[in-house]
């Protein structure tokens, strides 16, 4: 099955100036021959030119729709591509790793003596 990517871009707005040419029209078919043999050289095919709305913001809450002009272009996904998108992915079962030893309390030694524990000051101890 053969695969495509897309290229939208905005259709230009102005005509290009160039030896010979005069009206407004043959400007702007000089614009868009100039960007569809510039994409056309990359590899992109030309699909479609469409007009399509678009919501802006109009005062500090307001929004307005306003419709933009775009170019479609796709251009065939090489194979090696396409295969570089989705690895095979394999799964190899494992034995789970030990846990970590876990540490208890500390062990007091033998020999020690146990802190004393009365009041810590010694006025305290009057009353």
């Amino acid at each position: 099955m053969q695969r495509f990517e897309f290229k939208v871009i905005p259709a230009p707005k102005r005509g290009e100036k160039a030896r010979g040419v005069k009206t407004t029209e043959d400007r702007f078919a000089l614009a868009l021959t100039n960007l569809m043999n510039a994409l056309g050289a990359e590899g992109w095919d030309y699909v479609r030119a469409d007009s399509l709305p678009c919501e802006e913001r109009a005062g500090f809450t307001g929004t307005k729709t306003t419709f933009q002009n775009v170019l479609v272009f796709r251009r065939a996904v090489p194979d090696a591509a396409r295969e570089t998108e989705r690895p095979a992915v394999r799964i190899f079962m494992q034995e789970p790793a030990p846990a970590a030893p876990r540490l208890g309390p500390a062990e007091a030694s033998p020999l020690s003596k146990a802190p004393a524990v009365g009041p810590a000051k010694p006025e305290l101890a009057a009353e």
